[in-house]
């Protein structure tokens, strides 16, 4: 449709030159809904998710939990979703072997609907839980963990405590395991240059993760992170803005619900509100 909609009337982005700051394989979403909006998106990936180069710990407790071992399984993020299908696979337990036909006593938690969505069609569980606000601290709360349950929490080896000491402050009995690795990303547009040239709008960020490893890279890259307070700073919830804050940014966008979809539908109000 270029910069103009079916009806004639301008894209609420067009002209917009937006950075996208995930790991390739999660900025699908984000990248199609900036572009039907008429945004140039800019890919500088800020994350790269690794495997761990020692599963055994995930291992045992992956099949604990296929043998009847926990109560709850807690999945925090898609990647924690795809890296346990793979190490069901790689251990030839099968992609049900979580299911409720096979697991009918374990009960499944996610942290919000994209993360929820996978793992039903990957791990073939039934979501449970799935709490209001898509951060860790409201899926504490949405949990209605008995005392002496026993959980299962495999997360990113560089994941924030908040959960676990939840969980444990409630009387579960938790296991958190790391499950992959998150590194600095590569590839991607030569962001210190067009931040010097003045030729980005907006910089988004949909996790705290993001916003360290991207002010990372652009140091090591010979770029000056203070020119991110000539551009706008979106993120997609609290955890993250907070993060950006701590960095010294300027949060201008953040959703009141934590999806891609909303911080979308946030920065097109927030130009269209330009424009008015």
């Amino acid at each position: 449709m270029g910069e103009r909609g079916r009806r004639g009337h301008a894209l609420p982005l067009a002209g917009k030159r937006v950075v996208h700051t995930r790991a390739e394989h999660q900025a699908q979403e984000l990248v199609e809904r900036l572009e039907a909006l008429g945004a140039q998106v800019l890919a500088y990936p800020a994350i790269r998710i690794q495997p761990l180069t020692e599963t055994g710990l995930l291992d045992r407790s992956l099949k604990q939990a296929t043998q009847g071992g926990f109560h709850w399984l807690v999945l925090t993020s898609t990647n924690t979703v795809r890296v346990l299908a793979q190490r069901l696979e790689a251990l030839g337990l099968g992609a049900d072997a979580l299911s409720p036909r096979r697991q009918p006593d374990l009960r499944v938690a996610a942290v919000g609907t994209a993360t929820g969505a996978l793992a039903e069609e990957l791990l073939r569980v039934q979501v449970r839980c799935l709490p209001k606000k898509f951060m860790a601290e409201g899926l504490a709360q949405a949990l209605e963990i008995q005392p002496g349950q026993r959980i299962f929490l495999p997360q990113s080896a560089i994941a924030r405590p908040v959960l676990a000491q939840a969980l444990t402050a409630a009387g579960g009995q938790v296991t958190a395991v790391p499950a992959y690795r998150t590194e600095l990303g590569r590839g991607g547009v030569d962001l210190p240059r067009l931040l010097e040239e003045g030729q980005v709008d907006v910089v988004t960020f949909t996790s705290a993760s993001t916003v360290r490893n991207c002010l990372a890279r652009l140091e090591r890259e010979g770029g000056d992170p203070r020119l991110l307070a000539s551009v706008r700073v979106a993120c997609i919830g609290p955890v993250t803005a907070q993060a950006a804050r701590e960095h010294g940014l300027t949060v201008d966008i953040q959703p009141t619900q934590y999806t891609v979809a909303a911080l979308v539908e946030a920065l097109a109000a927030h130009f269209q509100k330009e424009r008015a």
